[in-house]
């Protein structure tokens, strides 16, 4: 089981076991993606948490090192995944995790329905908690405000316990009072009791004289007098009259109501979940010197079910009464503040013959009567600060709870809780709190398909359970089948006056035009989640304008802002249930303009990722960029935001890719797809997305046949062709590529038949067929040198050298790499030069010249720092330790192997994983640790079996062989050596003639 501690030092236990964080910045990143309970927090966030204003430029890379060695710690521990990954960010997966400062509030909430004795029991328990200042040794981070927020905590906490024990006549606690009256001196309540603890000991003098040091800390350093409770507790010491205080330790008791107003409506039965949320309102409501809460959120995530409850939680906290509105504040005819007050003040004993006519009498007279008394006002369902304003209080001691979709900003000093949608585990649980726990026992899997397809919205979820529990013979599986449909789904969430539908138009109904058709248009393209950038082409409007569009809608509850992407770019969501409600009202409404909508946005993103390909340092022929396409304003600034991280931009925006094109296709913009596809692909990408390209490549496959363009089929295919080359499946991509080349023939467009051919080569390189490899490229290379492709030269000669190279043809490799240096450099083509400089580096390794292998592999590791290509810096950094490896210096190569491992694994790039693992493999062989030796190796060999690549295989082999003679095993050493020298052979490797016998 996994806990999480935050009440003092920030610590990580696994099973029991502390997991070893690392230094201040990976405690920072954990504590703040805890502290945000399963929600993501930005890249961009955690960078400025641990720099602030002023990060480092590798800001992004060094957040990813500290979450790789916060996964590795966790993972040894027996709990992997704890830290996942989201395109925007990342989260802490918490689930049954327990966090102490979760248990804090929810040991506060349950104290305050206690009565003395169990409160105190409880209050003991939770001050137990803390093991010293929260986030100790992160206070002057920028999550000091945190830290200071669950300091407060634990001193309400603690002033609760102690106003526990007292009321039961206890006096046991006076250590740990004095203790923490010493930390806060000038907390006026804490040094009461303890006054009231002393005297009640017979200490009358040390009462006293508590008095006096707290005047003149208050006095030192606040500037004031003790307050008019604190010195009412000291002129009682003097006179020898306090009586046992109440649980609040204050020696005045206020006077109450003659009929105290209890107005709560009933809380449900099958309330479920929001235990944080709960007991962090009810223990706000119940300071004494509380501020307005509101409680936010959109139309059926349970606003009113919490506020209700919380008001019940929290209820005995005040004696003199609690009052409730329903303000409508969604409704056609919204509560008036003098329809409210009237109500208010008949309840608080105004006669309703005597009750003033104006409102702000009424207001008036509400404040007068409430002064000096301790009540509990709940106003649900808020409409505007206006509507609110005049129902507040005046009173300090009367505490105030809202609900509202609205989040109210303009209340000032109101504190505020934001409820989304409820857990996995408690949105089951309520389904089971309703329908029964056997009957969905009975079909597990359908009753998650219902809690998948409500969205983990309440009123959704309460509503299905509505439906199961009046129909007790329909099957789980029929309803949840039903509301799969998302065409039906709105239909079938509907039972008796709850409906989801209903819901969710009331918030739609103070929208003005604008933002009601951008919300049906996002409803109709259905993205998981929508750039400003892709919100203004669907509006046809400016980046700013439509941003002002998206905070309305996220100022109505039907938006949320989920954070900004690699470009700096703000980026928003709808809930799947708003989505599907906004997609019906634009097909009802605008059926005509939503096609061409989405046009728009594959016509943005066609002109923005064009012109990205077009500014970037290609290293390989690109294919013939689209025409026909508007290109909205603005691109060339777009493309210029996206240069400095144009890969993690790509990875947040692939899931929207593949959404936008198959509603495309869906629509019949078929060329737009296929003209996207081609796009898309022209950028060189290092980000494995591979299940959402082969999405967007098959959909692209079927429009390439609506459109009927031979070409355009064949790009498609020769796309689908290189995406599986990339998945490092060999043989199809052999067979596409081979596929492609005969189409490019028939329409003698060499350019593509030069594409297919390198493509072909390197399919035969990777598994070992070395010599087909040979055939294929060099026929790449004359058709490219007769295009005068510089950029193709350079690509296909850099391949067909390092061929040469594994068959031990030194001479030839030579010369090409030399060649495609050159042409690279004629190109401008900065990552081919890099790319060829590795490559060169490869052979004067294989020469036994390591200095000049160090420095050519270094220079390509700048040049791939340079233009930001993790993924190829990391194989630079390995080529050049493996260099040094083998001049001895292994203990210099370790910690750059480990790092570039790091990558391939981010980057989940198997390839660059197996060579790395064997690399580190031969550094721990040569170091004589043999069982870390063969557990990187056989983790290589795995991979080089899933990849059914038979020469890496053998050659991996071959060390396993070393390794097997190393601990004198000569039978396991030669069957090895023997099967690796066979595949050698059959090859045509070098390693076939360098690689005779074994050494003894």
């Amino acid at each position: 089981m996994l806990e999480f501690r935050l009440l003092g030092p920030v610590e990580a236990l696994a099973g029991g076991r502390a997991v070893p964080l690392g230094g201040l910045k990976p405690q920072v990143l954990l504590a703040a993606l805890v502290l945000e309970r399963g929600r993501v927090v930005s890249a961009s966030r955690l960078v400025e948490l641990l720099w602030g204003e002023e990060p480092p430029v590798s800001a992004r890379s060094l957040i990813q090192t500290y979450v790789s060695k916060l996964r590795k710690a966790f993972a040894d521990l027996g709990a992997p995944d704890v830290i996942v990954s989201r395109s925007q960010g990342y989260l802490v997966r918490l689930d049954d995790a327990r966090v102490d400062a979760d248990e804090l509030a929810v040991l506060l909430g349950k104290a305050r329905q206690q009565g003395h004795d169990q409160a105190a029991r409880l209050l003991a328990e939770a001050v137990a908690l803390s093991r010293g200042p929260s986030l100790s040794g992160l206070q002057d981070t920028l999550l000091s405000g945190q830290a200071r927020r669950l300091d407060e905590l634990l001193v309400t906490v603690a002033e609760e316990r102690f106003a526990a024990e007292l009321s039961l006549g206890r006096f046991g606690h006076l250590a740990d009072l004095t203790a923490v009256v010493a930390r806060y001196p000038v907390n006026e309540r804490l040094r009461g009791q303890l006054m009231v603890t002393l005297y009640r000991l017979g200490r009358q003098a040390d009462a006293l004289a508590c008095y006096r040091e707290g005047r003149d800390a208050l006095v030192g350093e606040l500037g004031v007098e003790p307050g008019s409770e604190l010195g009412a507790i000291h002129s009682a010491i003097l006179r020898g009259t306090l009586e046992l205080v109440a649980v609040d330790a204050a020696p005045v008791a206020r006077t109450a109501l003659a009929t105290a107003p209890a107005q709560l409506p009933a809380t449900l039965a099958d309330f479920t979940g929001r235990a944080r949320e709960l007991g962090e309102l009810a223990a706000a409501l119940c300071e004494e010197r509380s501020a307005v809460q509101i409680v936010a959120g959109p139309g059926g995530c349970g606003k009113s079910a919490l506020t209700v409850r919380a008001a019940h939680v929290a209820a005995e906290s005040f004696p003199d009464g609690q009052l409730y509105a329903e303000l409508r504040g969604t409704s056609d005819l919204p509560a008036t503040a003098g329809e409210v007050l009237g109500r208010f003040l008949t309840a608080l004993g105004m006669d309703p013959g005597q009750l003033p006519e104006s409102a702000q009498e009424r207001q008036e007279l509400y404040r007068t009567l409430l002064a000096g008394r301790r009540v509990l006002v709940v106003l649900d369902d808020a409409a505007s600060e206006e509507q609110v304003r005049p129902l507040l209080p005046g009173a300090a001691c009367c505490a105030v709870l809202i609900s509202s979709r609205d989040r109210l900003a303009g209340l000032a000093g109101a504190l505020f809780t934001e409820l989304d949608l409820v857990t996995p585990g408690e949105a089951y649980d309520m389904l089971a709190r309703i329908v029964g726990e056997v009957r969905l026992a009975e079909d597990v899997d359908s009753a998650h398909r219902i809690v998948d397809a409500c969205g983990r919205l309440p009123l959704a979820l309460r509503i299905a359970g509505a439906r199961l529990a009046s129909r007790r013979q329909l099957p789980l599986r029929v309803l949840a089948d039903r509301l799969t449909d998302e065409r039906r789904r709105l239909n079938e969430l509907s039972a008796g006056d709850l409906a989801v539908r209903g819901s969710i138009a009331l918030s739609c109904r103070a929208l003005d035009d604008l933002a009601r058709t951008a919300l049906g248009r996002m409803g109709h393209l259905g993205l998981p989640d929508f750039s400003t950038w892709v919100v203004s082409w669907l509006l046809e409007t400016s980046e700013a304008d439509a941003e002002k569009v998206l905070e309305v809608l996220v100022d109505a509850q039907l938006a949320t802002l989920s954070g900004a992407d690699a470009a700096g770019v703000l980026r928003y969501r709808l809930h799947d249930l708003v989505r599907l409600y906004a997609r019906e009202r634009a097909e009802a409404d605008e059926p005509a303009e939503l096609t061409a909508s989405i046009a728009r946005v594959l016509d943005g993103w066609i002109a923005l990722l064009s012109r990205t390909a077009a500014n970037s340092s290609s290293a390989e022929s690109t294919w013939r960029p689209a025409t026909g396409h508007r290109e909205p304003d603005g691109v060339t600034a777009m493309a210029e935001r996206l240069s400095d991280d144009l890969d993690a931009w790509l990875l947040g925006e692939e899931p929207a890719f593949a959404v936008a094109v198959e509603r495309a296709a869906a629509t019949g913009l078929h060329r737009h797809v296929c003209d996207f596809v081609s796009a898309h692909t022209a950028i060189e990408q290092v980000t494995n997305c591979y299940d959402l390209r082969d999405r967007i490549i098959g959909v692209a496959m079927t429009s390439a046949q609506h459109v009927g363009d031979p070409g355009l089929a064949t790009d498609v295919l020769a796309e689908l062709a290189r995406l599986r080359f990339f998945q490092d499946r060999f043989a199809e991509a052999r067979q596409l590529f081979g596929e492609a080349l005969g189409c490019y023939r028939e329409l003698h467009d060499v350019r593509g038949q030069a594409a297919s051919l390198t493509g072909m080569g390197l399919a035969c390189r990777e598994p070992g067929h070395l010599t087909e490899a040979v055939h294929f490229l060099s026929q790449a290379a004359t058709l490219s040198q007769a295009l005068d492709d510089q950029v193709g030269i350079g690509h296909v000669l850099r391949i067909r050298g390092s061929v040469h190279l594994e068959l031990g043809e030194y001479d030839e490799a030579w010369a090409d790499l030399e060649q495609s240096l050159a042409a690279y450099r004629r190109a401008g083509s900065r990552r081919g030069v890099a790319l060829s400089l590795r490559s060169t580096g490869l052979y004067h390794r294989a020469r036994g010249d390591y200095e000049t292998s160090m420095a050519v592999c270094a220079d390509a590791a700048t040049i791939f720092a340079e233009l930001g290509d993790d993924l190829m810096h990391s194989y630079a950094v390995r080529a050049h330790a493996k260099a040094q490896m083998r001049m001895g210096h292994c203990a210099e190569a370790l910690p750059r192997l480990e790092a570039a491992l790091a990558t391939v694994r981010a980057k989940d790039d198997r390839w660059g994983q197996a060579i790395t693992l064997r690399v580190l493999g031969q550094l721990h062989l040569a170091e004589g640790r043999l069982d870390l030796a063969q557990n990187y190796l056989d983790a290589a060999m795995s991979i080089w079996d899933a990849m059914e690549t038979p020469l890496w295989r053998a050659r991996t082999e071959h060390d396993l062989a070393l390794l097997h003679r190393s601990r004198g095993d000569a039978e396991a050493a030669d069957a090895a050596f023997t099967h690796a020298r066979s595949v050698f052979r059959a090859r045509g490797a070098r390693e076939y003639t360098e690689y005779v016998e074994l050494p003894v």
